[in-house]
């Protein structure tokens, strides 16, 4: 057992109050970074979003900023962790999606 009484074993992605339920802190979701005419539309350079797959990131980021990072994201290529991703990768909590648009070095 740790000092707080939870085995040494428990991951942050374990911690729950309580009542049983899953808690989400800011740092057990995926990180996305904004750049050039993406950032510009979002209006924020980084942000996190919860979703379990690039697309699901991608998802939330359209409802956040609305259409006009919509349109700007059509033209993006999305990387993980400096590679190229498709929509069905997995991210997790340690994750880092980068939205680049053609301008900063991105191309579709």
């Amino acid at each position: 057992m740790s000092a707080v009484g939870r085995p040494a074993s428990t991951t942050r992605n374990d911690r729950t109050p309580d009542d049983g339920r899953r808690t989400c802190r800011l740092d057990d979701v995926p990180t996305m970074r904004l750049f050039a005419s993406a950032r510009e539309a979002a209006g924020i350079g980084t942000d996190t979003f919860d979703g379990s797959t690039v697309s699901d990131v991608l998802a939330a980021a359209e409802q956040r900023y609305g259409p006009t990072f919509s349109d700007v994201l059509s033209t993006c290529r999305i990387w993980v962790n400096g590679d190229a991703a498709n929509a069905d990768m997995p991210v997790g909590p340690t994750d880092e999606v980068a939205v680049l648009p053609p301008v900063s070095g991105g191309s579709t």
